[in-house]
């Protein structure tokens, strides 16, 4: 909590862009500061990609990979953007992280 809101940190699959930004709309709406993803690299951000080189790429999104975990360390818990139940590794690694740090782990669906 900070003051008397309630931290909540966005998980899920980047392809989601529009469920993330309802998702976010409504949740601050609700009284609650929101944490998100910085770029969405699945669902628009691609030119963030484009030109690296495989070294590059590759500490890029382990550098995103833990900043998220960060995140995550920041808030109170975490709610996970599952559209059709949809869960890749990566968030299923931010799951199991939030829940072995005492995270509250709420889902979309």
């Amino acid at each position: 909590m900070v003051g008397e809101y309630k931290v909540i940190t966005l998980c899920g699959s980047t392809r989601f862009k529009d469920e993330f930004m309802d998702v976010q709309k409504r949740l601050t709406l609700e009284g609650n500061i929101v944490i998100s993803v910085g770029l969405f690299g699945h669902a628009g951000d691609s030119e963030v990609w484009d030109g690296m080189d495989e070294g590059t790429l590759s500490k890029t999104k382990e550098m995103l990979d833990d900043m998220h975990k960060r995140k995550i360390d920041m808030a109170d818990e975490i709610f996970v953007i599952n559209v059709d139940g949809y869960i890749g590794e990566s968030t299923r690694s931010e799951i199991e992280y939030a829940e072995s740090v005492g995270k509250q782990v709420s889902y979309l669906e």
